[in-house]
């Protein structure tokens, strides 16, 4: 975060105040572009991610996503800077332009709210949160056939004729199984009795899962089993079951740096992360986002994976691959009560405003929740409290802006950064060599 404001130092110092602020807005929103693919990315502090709370403000995000709102914030702080250090006599223009950037994008945000829209589904979703403690509990292979049943137990009492889905939170199948093998598995036979007994529904659920690549190291993150001999990934997984149907799965994409993956440059580091719950080798991971479609279901669902849900325009290609849906897979449990799990349920409100989907959510321990496409919570569940959701939710077909065009704004950040970077270097070598020759 210190290199955009080290570059706005050095433009404001050679070329004066207006090309400085200028480029303090182009380097940070190139910042955070950068910073949402590259292998520490931990995009939790975009700016635009501060209206979370606020999302009768944000509606235009359905056109520009975050980028918008950390643009925003920037050309705020700027105006009321400017405000604080103009004269006399460029004061009140300079006051009513800073109040109309704070003013017109709210403004803008009542002109495209669309109106609420009444539930018309005829379908339902069950939303399970078992409130498993993932420190003392979860990963112990004791207690999954009681895990497994807390779940079944929680979505039969809430499932009637017009369900169709059935979400479970991120790895509420812990116990690795191969993928292949899945369906043979003996501690997992109650999942599929669950499932063969109400064969109008999806169960869609978090899993841990490996795949076997034999003797050869098929992938950066493939780990070696010395005792066979083998090679194999490891996934943080969701999985789509249906009766009659073939399983489908998608493996977590963009990882929790540190505690499910490490950036090339820090795996010396892998020994100390693992004392934390993470991994050294890494998980394995898909390329690229999945929707789930299953014959007989009207959702085509996006099985995004906790953190994934923070990355706005990643989730953009579930929808493009037709997802009609948002289910979002967590286990927040890992913070324990504090505002981590709140923040992480605010920021599913803006993937719901960028994209217009509606959100079905499922979090271990707290807080599930039904998301409108308004970004508007209309059912949850409390933290620490073992519950289930039911809500018709409508299938919502379409693209926003934001969907078809991704986020324009940080690639236009991008192009002037180069512009700025270019121009900079080239005054560089004009005062080296010309300035020699003189």
């Amino acid at each position: 975060m210190a290199i955009p404001l080290w570059g706005f130092h050095t433009f404001k110092t050679k070329y004066g105040n207006r090309i400085g602020l200028f480029s303090l807005v182009a380097l940070w929103l190139t910042f955070e572009y950068v910073h949402l693919s590259w292998q520490l990315s931990w995009p939790w502090l975009t700016l635009g991610n501060v209206f979370a709370k606020h999302t009768d403000w944000i509606q235009w995000y359905e056109f520009t996503g975050v980028s918008g709102g950390s643009l925003w914030v920037l050309l705020a702080n700027i105006m009321l800077f400017s405000v604080a250090n103009s004269s006399k006599t460029s004061r009140i223009p300079t006051i009513a332009a800073a109040i109309s950037v704070l003013i017109f994008p709210v403004f803008l945000s009542f002109l495209v709210h669309p109106n609420k829209a009444e539930v018309s589904a005829t379908t339902n979703v069950i939303i399970v949160q078992p409130n498993i403690d993932p420190y003392s509990e979860k990963f112990d292979v004791a207690s999954t056939e009681g895990q497994i049943q807390k779940l079944i137990n929680l979505s039969e009492k809430n499932i009637d004729v017009n369900t169709r889905l059935v979400l479970w939170p991120e790895t509420a199948l812990p116990v690795p199984v191969w993928q292949d093998q899945f369906q043979q598995s003996v501690q997992y036979q109650p999942v599929f009795d669950f499932v063969n007994r109400h064969p109008d529904i999806t169960l869609q659920t978090g899993i841990e899962t490996r795949k076997n690549y034999g003797t050869e190291k098929a992938t950066k993150t493939a780990r070696k089993n010395e005792l066979e001999g083998i090679y194999y990934d490891a996934f943080n997984a969701a999985v789509v079951i249906k009766a009659g149907e073939p399983v489908a799965f998608y493996n977590k994409s963009k990882l929790v740096p540190g505690v499910e993956t490490l950036p090339d440059f820090l795996l010396w580091l892998g020994p100390i992360f693992e004392k934390f719950g993470g991994t050294a080798g890494g998980y394995g991971h898909d390329k690229e986002a999945v929707a789930f479609k299953v014959k007989g279901n009207p959702y085509i669902t996006a099985p995004i994976i906790c953190y994934e849900s923070i990355y706005g325009e990643y989730i953009t290609n579930y929808v493009q691959k037709g997802a009609n849906l948002l289910t979002i897979m967590t286990n927040d449990g890992w913070w324990a009560n504090t505002p981590g799990h709140k923040q992480h349920l605010d920021y599913a409100k803006i993937r719901a405003v960028e994209t217009r989907k509606w959100i079905a959510r499922s979090a271990n321990t707290g807080i599930s929740a039904v998301i409108d496409n308004n970004g508007d919570i209309l059912e949850t569940r409390p933290w620490d409290t073992a519950a289930a959701i039911k809500f018709a939710i409508p299938a919502v077909e379409g693209e926003t802006f934001f969907v078809r065009n991704g986020a324009l704004i940080f690639g236009l950040a991008l192009f002037a950064t180069i512009v700025l970077l270019a121009y900079h270097f080239i005054m560089i070598l004009k005062k080296r060599f010309i300035g020699n020759k003189v």
